[in-house]
């Protein structure tokens, strides 16, 4: 049975690199079919119907035709459904929602539908669209990217000996898959230290909805090493650094921090 010519799509745009004189080549994350790159002509004309449609961090419903094999489709028609304008609003804002869009061109695989991490990305949008200072939202975003892209850390049983994990002071690989106890420690591994604070509020941001981390407040150190360990994470199965990271965190380093302290 042939393709049909034409078909619609949800998705968001991860992001734009402009080819020949006025078109574009975007990355997509799509509801139904996982990531996606099309061509859209003429997208940068100031003529163009597409083009202002078609910016990163755009929730968007396009028409799109299908090209021959070996080629992209091309994008005939977009329509914005959400722009998250207050996310867009000020350079460290938008770097975080790029930054998001980033690890998800990276997780995601061509033609490979993940409709959990669709959704994940938007909810993530949205959230940052009206609470853009809350940097935990990132954290929580990273964990569940690896559970949906079936690299979750265990944070409950040691990966080795596979007995439970009880408070006290652990050690992590993101190598090996996540926790160890301190009888555990395989040569030739890199071993990350895991205090009990990090611990919890890891397996807090694994069971908790999005919404809930407001309801979170840890001390500037205790973020920090909850950042490093997912960092650390995120780069070993990326084997890559994430570009946007840096710009993001430069940011967010050049502005004065409130520090937030209570229990978990």
């Amino acid at each position: 049975m042939s393709r049909p010519r034409s078909y619609r799509s949800e998705a968001l745009v991860l992001k734009s690199t402009p080819i020949d004189e006025a078109g574009l080549i975007v990355t997509l994350y799509t509801r139904n079919a996982g990531k996606l790159r099309a061509v859209a002509p003429g997208a940068r004309k100031p003529t163009s119907k597409n083009g202002g449609h078609l910016e990163p961090l755009n929730r968007v419903d396009l028409a799109l035709a299908n090209s021959r094999p070996g080629g992209m489709d091309s994008i005939t028609q977009a329509q914005v459904i959400e722009s998250f304008p207050l996310l867009k609003a000020d350079l460290e804002s938008i770097s975080r929602g790029i930054y998001l869009a980033e690890l998800v061109d990276g997780f995601g695989a061509e033609a490979s539908t993940n409709p959990r991490l669709y959704s994940l990305l938007v909810e993530a949008l949205r959230f940052l669209n009206d609470s853009p200072e809350m940097e935990l939202a990132l954290r929580h975003f990273e964990i569940h990217l690896l559970d949906c892209s079936g690299f979750m850390p265990e944070l409950y049983r040691c990966v080795e000996c596979r007995e439970e994990i009880v408070p006290n002071r652990h050690l992590f690989s993101p190598e090996l898959g996540g926790t160890l106890c301190l009888k555990c420690t395989p040569p030739d591994a890199r071993i990350m230290p895991l205090s009990v604070e990090v611990m919890k509020v890891l397996r807090f941001l694994d069971r908790a909805p999005l919404q809930d981390i407001t309801k979170l407040r840890i001390s500037a150190g205790l973020q920090e090493g909850v950042k490093t360990l997912l960092a650390a994470t995120l780069k070993y199965w990326l084997d890559k650094e994430i570009r946007s990271k840096s710009f993001m965190e430069h940011l967010e380093h050049s502005r004065p921090r409130g520090v937030y302290i209570k229990s978990v």
